[in-house]
């Protein structure tokens, strides 16, 4: 250090040199990590001189100290890091060299100004105290890669936090465009990462790279120094195997956007698919009718269950089997209602099955599929070992059965009578999601209705919800009655009765 010190004094710099020995855990841990025998470790011994001078002559004064200091001792030319003229990507700047002093030792020497020695002691807060700084770029791409990983659709925290070891920690390597513009890029990056630091779309439609004038594929992993040019194609799309050697968190955001933007087309498409073939069967498309399907073809969400029916691994006829499967295999968690019976009753030219508690005599299943209450228009079905079934008029497979099994639909209507049993029907509620419409739905239906209420369920899109209320109701004059003053709650845009 004297030698280095007499000379920067009589060059008339304002300085502050320090040294250091590094410590014997820090030695151990270099060699653990980095998998080098102690002979490699070149900062066991290290100086560090920081400059006191102003803004536009850090980098001047910085280079003219490293010129004094290989004056007195040889470098070693594998070991020059110049940060400075181009700053890490967390907004580190230095000069180091490694350089043979006394007794044969290899000694490290970091030059700096006082600005950077706050930054890299301090943190990048450090960095705002100085106005006017000219090498804001590292920073401000750091910050950059920062806010891309928070902004990136569907992360996970562990992904979060892998990017963020990423940016803050890991090595770099510096790789030119044809026109000469400097890119950083972590170690290991492919020519796939250094597309997308191009440009997004670049990276969407590359294929491949010159890197240094010879072929290479969008998996090359690029070094330090690399000349690249990037080759695209219009047809080209991302790959779901591309997150597999990509390292850069652009890219994987990137692609992951992309990805998932490519999935939601798919999936529209199949549901538009499914609504056609639905149209042609006369079967609504409805929130409830998707729901089953998703169950009973064991997808996970209404995504996936249309974008299967596009690549045809749902076979429409399919689907259609289980709509117009026998009701008895459709999963109900609803317990049936009091079982009932029924007598023909002669009309002068038509025969009617009356609903009716008095008979026990004949037996009768009201539908799952359309849970007909007294008041709806009904008609009967007669199945084979299972006695009638009772179906309401507006039933889905009401189309279905009477063309097919005309011989077996008997015309059915209810007694008129003074009391009768409740029965469970299913209300789906849509409206604006306004502070406190749960209460006031459930005001409605037990205070003002007085009806036995036996489950709601409100979920929330945005700005309006979806809800499902579950009541017992004795007749359909009744529910027309509840569905009208559901209407009057504010908020409350639809109310209607579904099947199930």
């Amino acid at each position: 250090m004297e030698p280095i010190e007499q000379k920067l004094i009589a060059e008339n710099f304002e300085f502050e040199i320090k040294g250091r020995t590094k410590s014997v855990f820090s030695i151990w841990k270099k060699i653990q990590k980095q998998n080098v025998p102690f002979e490699k470790i070149y900062d066991v011994f290290a100086i560090r001189i920081i400059l006191n001078s102003p803004l536009e002559r850090e980098k001047t004064d910085c280079w003219r100290i490293y010129s004094i200091v290989t004056d007195h001792y040889t470098p070693n030319p594998d070991r020059l890091r110049d940060w400075i003229s181009v700053p890490k990507s967390n907004g580190y700047e230095s000069l180091h060299t490694t350089v043979i002093g006394p007794d044969g030792r290899w000694v490290e020497v970091q030059i700096r100004s006082r600005r950077m020695d706050d930054i890299a002691e301090r943190g990048l807060a450090a960095h705002w105290r100085y106005k006017g700084i000219r090498q804001e770029a590292g920073i401000d791409e750091w910050l950059s890669q920062i806010r891309n990983i928070i902004e990136t659709p569907d992360i996970t925290p562990e992904e979060m936090v892998s990017s963020f070891k990423l940016n803050l920690h890991s090595k770099e390597i510096f790789v030119f465009t044809p026109n000469g513009d400097l890119k950083k890029l972590p170690v290991g990056s492919t020519v796939l990462d250094f597309a997308f630091e191009i440009h997004s779309k670049v990276g969407y439609h590359c294929v491949g790279a010159k890197v240094n004038q010879k072929n290479a594929t969008i998996r090359d992993e690029l070094k330090n120094g690399d000349l690249v040019e990037i080759t695209t194609s219009k047809n080209q799309k991302p790959k779901k195997d591309w997150l597999n050697f990509v390292v850069t968190s652009k890219a994987k955001s990137k692609i992951k956007q992309s990805l998932k933007e490519n999935e939601l087309q798919v999936a529209n498409l199949g549901r538009e698919m499914l609504e056609r073939r639905l149209k042609n069967w006369k079967i609504n498309l409805d929130d409830e009718v998707v729901n089953n399907l998703i169950k009973h073809f064991k997808e996970k969400d209404a995504t996936d269950f249309y974008t299967a029916i596009f690549k045809e691994k749902i076979d429409l006829s399919a689907i259609k089997s289980q709509l117009i499967a026998d009701d008895d295999k459709q999963a109900d968690l609803i317990p049936p209602p009091p079982k009932k019976i029924v007598e023909h009753h002669h009309h002068k030219f038509d025969d009617y099955l009356i609903i009716d508690e008095r008979l026990d005599n004949l037996d009768y299943k009201l539908a799952k599929c359309c849970n007909p209450i007294p008041g709806d228009d009904i008609f009967g079905f007669v199945t084979i070992g299972e006695g009638i079934k009772i179906h309401r008029n507006s039933c889905p497979n009401a189309n279905r059965l009477r063309e097919r099994y005309s011989y077996r639909i008997l015309n059915a209507k209810w007694r008129e009578q003074q009391e009768s049993g409740a029965f469970q029907v299913t209300i789906k509620i849509v409206g604006y999601d306004d502070l406190g419409v749960v209460n006031r739905i459930s005001e409605v239906v037990s205070k003002e209705m007085q009806l036995n209420m036996r489950a709601i369920a409100i979920e929330s899109k945005g700005s309006s919800f979806v809800g499902t209320l579950k009541v017992f109701i004795e007749h359909s004059s009744q529910l027309g009655n509840l569905l009208s003053r559901l209407l009057k709650i504010k908020g409350v845009q639809r109310a209607i009765r579904v099947n199930r």
